[in-house]
């Protein structure tokens, strides 16, 4: 099972660093720009500055910066302690990596539900997020157009469906693993329900990539 784990682990990251690459290099050469190195050095510096609360933020967005960067911190605590076991040393999670675990995923799930409320009002999905879609019920049913504000581009439609993605995945992510402490399912049970976990927090965590990609995508542009 470690190996199918590491192939499809292999297979997903790759796939994901590769779109993220492409996407840069798409949206460069689309733009014309030229990599140079003022350039690059200009986008390490916004990077570094995403760190920091900027002080025209009003309460709320403060605080929602701060959760970001306390679930991001958690996620790649998790995610180290979860996969680096399981890749690089061929075996289950175990000792004080499990209390490492143990620690700060009651942390993420927190920083995730309070997300997931604060975030929601701007991640629905709007008539402009699809101009495709549009455009091809308009030509359908040759009815007429609507206005050209109704159909510009989302440029953050990629980050509302990650957003939801990772709201969703939590569900899985959590249950799965407090289903696994129970006795009661037997030991097929408990492999069943910690596979589930397995797999669930490898896409969880490549939707987080993705997402925090385009977050600060945004920020930097």
């Amino acid at each position: 099972m470690s190996d199918m784990f590491r192939i499809v682990f292999i297979v997903g990251f790759g796939a994901t660093v590769a779109g993220i690459i492409l996407h840069c290099v798409a949206l460069g050469l689309a733009k014309g720009r030229r990599w140079t190195a003022q350039e690059i050095l200009r986008k390490l510096v916004s990077l570094f500055m995403l760190l920091f609360v900027e002080q025209k933020l009003n309460p709320v967005r403060v605080l929602r910066k701060l959760l970001y960067l306390l679930a991001l911190l958690c996620f790649a605590v998790l995610a180290i302690t979860g996969f680096f076991p399981l890749l690089a040393l061929d075996e289950h999670i175990s000792g004080y990596l499990v209390m490492v675990h143990a620690t700060f995923a009651p942390v993420l799930a927190v920083c995730l539900a309070v997300l997931a409320v604060m975030w929601s009002p701007h991640c629905h999905f709007a008539r402009g997020d699809w101009p495709w879609f549009d455009r091809l019920v308009h030509r359908a049913t040759l009815a007429k157009g609507a206005d050209k504000d109704a159909h510009s581009k989302s440029s953050g439609v990629g980050q509302k469906i990650t957003f939801w993605l990772i709201v969703i995945l939590a569900l899985p992510l959590m249950s799965s693993i407090i289903l696994s402490m129970f006795p009661i399912f037997g030991t097929r049970g408990q492999e069943f329900h910690l596979n589930v976990h397995r797999y669930t927090a490898l896409v969880f965590a490549l939707a987080a990539i993705a997402h925090t990609y385009l977050i600060v995508r945004s920020q930097i542009e």
